[in-house]
């Protein structure tokens, strides 16, 4: 019958404490059996002693093992000081009929002190228990809730840019289609030049959301480092970080750079998902033509910590091979000597890392590259300055600003 009890008190922990933190109220119905069972056991105590079955100095024993099973989910259904006062009322009653049925001044008081020593062990350890398990509980929940109300700032924050970008150059090119709808009615050559402004503004907002996108897109080596030790110290992880100045304090270029922050988040991300490490450590290092990375921890024992092949072949790093392979620099995984649970990762990026072309970063062609927009709107204007547009007159090329129309003839420009 105890072992009834106990498993009973069992299935109603998880429920009393979903009570205990406000989750789901206690189905009292599930407390009328545990009931019933402590009165049965209570009264076949009671009845064993009274025919003299159980010895005097056994008696505060099994008293006190009665009613533990009972009260631990009770414990935390009902407030600290209901259960202290229940507790009292349920001792005198139990020690009162032990005095009814024979029971004697010793035997009764030893009975007495061990039942109120054991439902006060009851309580000091199941509401702390169950405060701490509570707080646990809204700590996790509190980070789910920050994660998600990051990721809705964030895609607020990618809404205001896309706005930034975009709203003014939509309505520029609203407004100068009208003009140029209105224009080509009246047989006005000034359409084409209108239509011309149009398409370089529409190229223009084209290579404004590419940059958006790739700022996004980008790694960013101090913040990668911020991250990562945020995270690994948020999960129980000590970190240290040697080097970490970041890129102005090495002079590392901004590829550099992002490729190294790319390196960090695939490190912290495998060090958390596929290890069970005590400490991790992060080095950044400059030697006379590169910069060199090392991310160690001490938890591949437990599991791979590539996620996949023992031969350093995990989805994550191998992207990462191909992307510092563009720059010319190299990635290493594995065990550290012969300890098992030593892992590192040491990424190694030159300082003029050639670009896709074969180009380095201090080649002239490289930093022409951004003016390549530029180049081909204005070879495309001057192709479409080549179209006539009635099949037989030549329209000249667009200017960098489009002329403003005759006022008297087009009133409603601004």
């Amino acid at each position: 019958m105890n072992v009834a009890q106990s498993l009973l008190s069992t299935f109603n922990v998880r429920p009393a404490f979903d009570h205990y933190r406000g989750a789901a109220p206690f189905p009292r119905r599930r407390l009328r059996l545990p009931a019933v069972l402590l009165v049965v056991l209570s009264g076949l105590l009671i009845a064993l002693m009274a025919g003299n079955g159980l010895d005097d100095r056994a008696l505060p024993v099994m008293a006190m093992d009665v009613p533990i099973a009972f009260g631990i989910p009770y414990a935390l259904l009902v407030p600290a000081r209901k259960f202290l006062l229940h507790a009292a009322a349920y001792i005198a009653a139990f020690v009162g009929l032990l005095a009814a049925f024979g029971g004697t001044g010793t035997p009764l008081l030893a009975t007495a002190l061990t039942m109120a020593l054991g439902l006060l062990l009851v309580i000091i350890s199941v509401r702390p228990s169950g405060w701490s398990l509570s707080v646990m509980w809204q700590a996790e929940e509190a980070r789910d809730m920050q994660a998600r109300l990051a990721v809705a700032e964030e895609r607020l924050r990618f809404g205001r840019d896309m706005h930034d970008v975009l709203g003014r150059n939509l309505s520029v090119i609203a407004l100068k289609s009208e003009l140029a709808v209105e224009l080509a009615q009246r047989g006005n050559p000034a359409a084409v030049d209108q239509m011309v402004e149009v398409q370089r503004i529409a190229r223009a907002s084209q290579q404004e959301v590419r940059d958006v996108v790739r700022g996004y897109r980008e790694a960013d080596l101090p913040t990668e480092l911020m991250g990562a030790r945020g995270v690994l110290q948020a999960a129980g992880i000590s970190v240290t970080a040697e080097g970490a100045d970041g890129p102005a304090g090495i002079g590392a270029p901004a590829a550099v750079q992002a490729a190294l922050g790319w390196v960090v988040r695939e490190a912290a991300t495998n060090v958390l998902r596929h290890g069970d490490p005590r400490h991790c450590s992060i080095r950044l290092a400059r030697t006379r033509d590169a910069v060199v990375l090392e991310v160690e921890n001490d938890g591949a024992g437990a599991a791979d910590p590539l996620g996949g092949g023992g031969d350093g072949g995990g989805s994550g790093l191998a992207g990462l091979r191909e992307r510092l392979g563009a720059l010319g620099g190299s990635l290493t995984a594995g065990p550290v000597g012969d300890d098992p649970d030593l892992f590192r990762v040491t990424a190694t990026v030159p300082l003029t890392a050639p670009g896709p072309g074969g180009r380095t970063d201090s080649d002239p062609g490289r930093r022409t590259a951004s003016a390549g927009g530029e180049r081909a709107t204005g070879d495309e204007r001057a192709a479409l300055g080549e179209r006539t547009a009635s099949g037989e007159r030549a329209a000249p090329s667009a200017p960098p600003a489009s002329p403003s129309p005759d006022p008297s003839a087009l009133p409603e420009e601004r």
